[in-house]
């Protein structure tokens, strides 16, 4: 015979728990899966319709081609081996350029939210840079830095650099301020409050910067790969028009997109980590 006290759980309790975790888990996947089903919904009818619109013959293959050009001409590129080549340095201009920027953004953004000096000293001047057009950057820095790999690279660090700086200096502008004095109360001043109390309650709107980051890092790659470059998705897109290949323009344009989204539904996945972490 066995004896339970008020807190203690019992075989049948702990067999219900587990049950309902079960349950809660399957809705989550069912939920999970639903929602890929509904994203990948438009996609299919615009391939239905691309697919429908070059069978009617309503444009030129020069126009628009078929997708099963396209898709011969991504398993003609990967057979040559370049389309791997074309992406893998594309993919690591962007994370290069995105790492550096969205650090700066970050540093910066909180120096600059957290310091009114700052504010009104860096501000006026950062509010004027980020006005500038990307394809501004590109004779500059060819100047600079010549046409090798870093003048592609620090053009997409400025292209990530100023949308996580501007959610973390605004977040960090609306930081609760009784949050800030319970913390100073209790002896956190500085760099301790920065990462103890500031950056954890941005933790949302840091992510958000970062996502819109990494986007315009993958917007700012085309301008990038307009310095010269040989390889690349930039390169390939521009290439093909100069060659009049429509269907490797169409391949190029669908890999970015598709590559943008699957680092930033990777983002995503890092995002709902941190959040139920840190917020």
């Amino acid at each position: 015979m066995s004896v339970t006290g008020p807190h203690t759980t019992t075989a049948g309790e702990e067999a219900i728990a587990t049950r309902d975790l079960t349950r809660a888990a399957a809705g989550r996947r069912a939920g999970a899966n639903r929602r890929i089903l509904l994203g990948l919904l438009v996609p299919a009818v615009l391939l239905a319709l691309w697919q429908a619109t070059t069978a009617a013959g309503l444009f030129s293959p020069v126009q628009l081609p078929a997708p099963s050009a396209v898709l011969a001409a991504g398993v003609d590129l990967a057979q040559r081996g370049t389309l791997w080549t074309h992406i893998g340095i594309s993919t690591q201009r962007v994370l290069l350029g995105f790492g550096i920027g969205a650090a700066l953004g970050l540093a910066v953004g909180a120096l600059v939210g957290l310091s009114r000096a700052a504010d009104a000293l860096l501000g006026p001047t950062i509010g004027a840079v980020r006005a500038v057009p990307s394809l501004a950057w590109v004779p500059l820095l060819i100047l600079w830095l010549k046409i090798g790999e870093d003048s592609k690279v620090v053009l997409i660090a400025i292209g990530a650099f100023f949308p996580i700086f501007t959610t973390v200096y605004l977040a960090l502008r609306h930081v609760d301020k009784n949050l800030v004095e319970a913390a100073r109360a209790f002896g956190l001043n500085g760099l301790r409050l920065l990462t103890t109390v500031q950056l954890p309650a941005v933790v949302p709107a840091i992510f958000s910067g970062l996502r819109l980051a990494l986007a315009q890092a993958w917007l700012f790659l085309v301008a990038a790969e307009l310095i010269a470059s040989s390889m690349g998705l930039g390169f390939l897109l521009t290439d093909s028009q100069n060659n009049g290949r429509t269907d490797r323009l169409f391949l190029a344009i669908i890999l970015l997109a598709v590559i943008g989204k699957t680092t930033d539904a990777l983002l995503g996945i890092a995002e709902r980590k941190a959040v139920a972490r840190w917020a």
